[in-house]
């Protein structure tokens, strides 16, 4: 709307090829930037031009005609200088503002229209400039970095607001337990919910739901429950929070259980409540459950499918093997699908082996990312069609696209420790490959065999164990052994879906150390316990 805005602004005013700068000369220009929502326009569309000159131009109006109390002004004029790589302007200004008598409501205003906007970097630099500070500017930075996907750096502010004697409220732990439950960082959450308890914060159902969230997230399923059971049930949300933990733990009959709890307190659902419950269904193959439920909702509960209903229900027969049947979702569905949905049924082309149903895939998903890419790829090298897979390849290279690198972290003392595959930057890193040379010698004399034919080159063997040995999961699993003692519970958390190779390996570790070890990938948890997986090697 706003880029439409602009350019109806352009046009109106001069073209985009000579500029703004005959726009800001015009003898009406004093006349329209009386009225600061179109120097917000004129600024935007220097932006889209990248057209400094002008901006600078603007700058200047701007502080004369007093809209730098304006924040939405002050932060776009902040990102045209940043688009234009002119960061000492930018720094200039930020400094010129906070010379201004800047209370501080606006310097919320421009931080949160900066955090909105991805620019968390800038947003730091306000609030470090800022010398009054209220809840709401902490809330702002905690809130922006978690919305931006920084949640270390969002619980590094956390920290640094209790040492600045500002108290937290609901919206502060709000923020912090989505940070924590993203990470998957049990000790920052058990440190989090008895602060919260310390502080006498009062559960609301936003509250009991991100507590909830986090710890089904952490891995603590049984303490989300007990977390569930003694909140207050009147808000769906609550309800929603436990149906999707207990749904990315495989539990998809607990899931059910407390749906039909649901009806028996005539609590409501919602669209978000069939996404949990389809969830549930899908990670454990229940087809007929799904298909039932998915009728429900507008037989029932008059809720029509949204996209991701239909989502999830080509995600549900695509993993049970029912191709045709997810191509027909497809087919039927009232709106045009997402490039979501298509890439879950390329997803399970690749499982199945069907390259054609998966070229159909691709060639209706308008914006490709490296994954699509590498499914498509994965599916070729599993059938030995290794000049297609090659041609996939070259592609990705001309188009520079780079594959996204499989990525595992573990917490240890409340400290978090991250690898990549291959990674050699840790500092302990000699102890955890001892440590991971051995388990993969202990595993190959109880006959375990690494499943090379998933690696994505047509190469030797040998090389082929090489890369699937140093998997960012085993490097995390080892370095977890390496520092806790025999029979802990390790987690481990990855940005991707587990391979199945670094699946059966973890069993058969599982059972060799006969310890607990729960990975949280991107889909799913998995609880490998006695040499088996609570996926049920369904996933």
């Amino acid at each position: 709307m706003l880029r439409n805005g602009v350019k109806k602004l352009t046009l109106q005013t001069s073209s985009a090829a000579i500029g703004f700068t005959s726009l800001l000369s015009a003898p009406d220009f004093l006349h329209y930037s009386r009225d600061h929502c179109t120097v917000y326009k004129v600024l935007e569309a220097c932006r889209l031009s990248s057209d400094y000159k002008a901006a600078t131009a603007i700058h200047t109006r701007i502080f004369k005609l007093g809209y730098v109390t304006y924040p939405s002004l002050v932060a776009s004029l902040v990102l045209t200088y940043l688009q234009c790589d002119r960061l000492l302007l930018a720094r200039k200004l930020l400094d010129q503002v906070f010379r201004l008598d800047f209370n501080v409501v606006i310097v919320n205003l421009v931080i949160e229209h900066l955090m909105g906007l991805g620019e968390y970097g800038f947003a730091k630099k306000c609030f470090h400039k800022t010398p009054v500070r209220d809840v709401i500017t902490w809330n702002l930075m905690i809130g922006g970095y978690v919305r931006n996907s920084r949640f270390e750096e969002a619980l590094s502010f956390f920290r640094e607001m209790l040492d600045s004697n500002v108290e937290p409220d609901k919206f502060t732990f709000a923020s912090v337990m989505t940070g924590c439950a993203r990470l998957g960082a049990i000790n920052h959450a058990l440190w989090v919910h008895r602060l919260m308890t310390e502080k006498e914060i009062e559960l609301n159902p936003i509250l009991s739901s991100a507590l909830i969230d986090m710890y089904s997230k952490c891995g603590r399923i049984q303490t989300a429950k007990e977390v569930f059971n003694g909140a207050d049930h009147s808000d769906v949300s609550v309800w929603n929070a436990m149906i999707n933990g207990l749904a990315a733990h495989g539990l998809p009959f607990d899931a059910i259980a407390v749906f039909s709890k649901m009806e028996v307190e005539n609590i409501f659902p919602d669209s978000i409540t069939f996404i949990g419950i389809l969830t549930a269904c899908s990670h454990s193959g229940l087809v007929d459950v799904g298909r039932k439920y998915f009728n429900l909702m507008s037989s029932h509960y008059s809720i029509e499918p949204q996209m991701e209903h239909y989502g999830v229900m080509v995600d549900l027969f695509g993993r049970a093997g029912l191709l045709e049947e997810a191509y027909a979702v497809i087919e039927a569905m009232p709106v045009e699908p997402d490039v979501v949905i298509w890439r879950a049924l390329l997803s399970a082309c690749r499982i199945y082996q069907k390259p054609k149903l998966g070229e159909v895939a691709i060639a209706n998903m308008s914006r490709l990312k490296s994954g699509d890419y590498v499914l498509l790829s994965n599916m070729y090298c599993s059938m030995k069609r290794w000049e297609s897979a090659e041609g996939v390849r070259e592609l990705m290279k001309k188009k520079g696209i780079r594959k996204i690198r499989g990525r595992s972290w573990i917490e240890l003392g409340g400290v978090i420790h991250r690898f990549k595959a291959g990674d050699r930057s840790h500092p302990e890193t000699e102890g955890l490959y001892k440590v991971l040379d051995g388990l993969i010698r202990q595993t190959k004399l109880e006959g375990f065999l690494p499943q090379t034919d998933l690696v994505l080159m047509d190469i030797s063997e040998e090389e082929k164990e090489g890369n699937l040995n140093h998997h960012s999961e085993k490097l995390a699993l080892a370095y977890g052994i390496l520092k806790t003692s025999p029979g802990r519970e390790i987690m481990i958390s990855k940005n991707l879906r587990i391979c199945h190779d670094c699946h059966n390996w973890i069993k058969l570790v599982s059972k060799l150390l006969i310890r607990v070890i729960i990975v949280r990938d991107r889909i799913r948890f998995h609880r490998f316990e006695g040499g088996s997986c609570s996926c049920e090697d369904y996933w």
